[in-house]
């Protein structure tokens, strides 16, 4: 009795699993190279600043022409005419702001626990409890200001990443000024 149970189940994983194989062989959908490739312009933080759900949403809008080629503000001025460039448009860089990276910072002697910073974090990068300090992850805060805009108190502000050991670069010399 117990063999035959393990026998048609086994029979039937095999042959359903052998009908999805085939379904998604034939039933596949093609998706637009030009998404993909916008997608790996973006810089993939997902953080929903530009208005869409996230990067490949954003991609997506941008290939079909639904959406400026400044929607993304963490990318600034290079993303700008990356995109611009791919899609063989014209951007205009008056209203882009190159800030750099950016990183939430709580300033702990005005922090009153009241959880609502990390309750719009979209990547849970703030973590506290009711009525305790707040902390922000570092490497999970995509910059997008949520928290900012939710401190009933002004203690979540915007700062520039520290410059580390490991953030480091040599800046390029400007070469305008420079004699020929």
């Amino acid at each position: 009795m117990l063999l035959a149970a393990v026998i048609s189940l086994t029979v039937l994983g095999a042959v359903f699993g052998l009908l999805l194989g085939v379904a998604a062989r034939y039933l596949k959908v093609e998706g637009n190279p030009l998404v993909a490739e916008i997608e790996q312009l973006l810089p993939g933080s997902q953080c929903g600043q530009c208005g869409y759900p996230g990067c490949t949403g954003a991609a997506q809008a941008l290939a079909e022409g639904s959406a400026p080629v400044t929607l993304c503000p963490p990318g600034g001025r290079p993303l700008v005419q990356a995109l611009a460039a791919k899609l063989g448009v014209d951007a205009d860089l008056s209203g882009v702001e190159d800030k750099g990276p950016m990183i939430a910072e709580v300033k702990e002697e005005i922090c009153i626990g009241c959880t609502r910073c990390f309750k719009v974090c979209p990547t849970d990068a703030i973590m506290g409890a009711a009525q305790q300090i707040h902390v922000v992850f570092r490497e999970a805060c995509t910059a997008c200001g949520k928290c900012v805009d939710a401190c009933p108190t002004e203690s979540v502000t915007l700062q520039p990443v520290p410059v580390t050991l490991q953030s480091w670069h040599w800046h390029k010399p400007d070469v305008k000024g420079a004699a020929a």
